[in-house]
């Protein structure tokens, strides 16, 4: 099943399945924890049977709810934990948290697209210091994994309220952008979009190891 083609997938709602939670938190169906669901991935089963992720989390029928983790996605695969949540047997594809990872970095580079074109965004050092020295309004600092170290280290010492983000390195960046080259930089305001973005880096970030930062 191709990645575009599982974020279009409906599943009718199966009368006999116990209705999904609901609230800020979930329970990761692998590892027994809860947590807030902004740390987790939302699975549904498609209509081959094959779990599939729902990183908008808008796709019909009962979401299984796993850990943004590669540890507790293998070990759902290992508990088959998607086919006893929902009841049926379930296909889970080999490269599960790949799919996931793709799909997490495709979100992140709409929502970092839509919250430029909204006006939230701001990039380049020169311009996001200046919008850092506003006050209290940034709720996101944006920086390349391949930045300076002493850089970042820099600009986050100037954004102690806001939360940074680390997830693309600078040529990506600079693509969801709509820009050439490489960006290190940027920051988001506050409000929806920036909530958004946040909760897609995070769950980003559950899955990669850490980044070396260059000094």
């Amino acid at each position: 099943m191709s990645l575009a083609f599982a974020q279009k997938i409906a599943m009718s709602d199966d009368d006999d399945l116990d209705a999904e939670e609901t609230g800020p938190t979930r329970r990761c169906a692998a590892t027994g924890v809860v947590q807030a669901k902004e740390r987790m991935i939302r699975f549904v089963v498609g209509p081959d049977g094959t779990a599939t992720p729902d990183v908008a989390e808008r796709l019909p029928g009962r979401g299984v709810w796993i850990t943004a983790d590669p540890t507790a996605l293998a070990l759902a695969t290992k508990k088959n934990a998607f086919a006893r949540s929902t009841r049926q047997p379930v296909t889970v594809p080999a490269d599960l948290a790949g799919q996931v990872r793709t799909l997490l970095v495709r979100q992140l580079v709409d929502l970092l697209g839509l919250a430029r074109r909204a006006g939230e965004l701001t990039a380049g050092r020169d311009k996001v210091e200046e919008a850092l020295s506003r006050g209290p309004t940034i709720a996101v600092l944006l920086e390349a994994v391949d930045g300076s170290k002493t850089e970042r280290a820099r600009l986050r010492a100037k954004a102690p309220g806001a939360t940074v983000v680390a997830s693309l390195d600078g040529a990506t960046l600079a693509r969801a952008l709509g820009r050439e080259g490489v960006v290190v930089h940027a920051v988001v305001r506050s409000g929806r979009l920036a909530d958004r973005i946040v909760a897609a880096a995070t769950r980003l970030a559950g899955l990669d190891a850490p980044h070396e930062e260059r000094a």
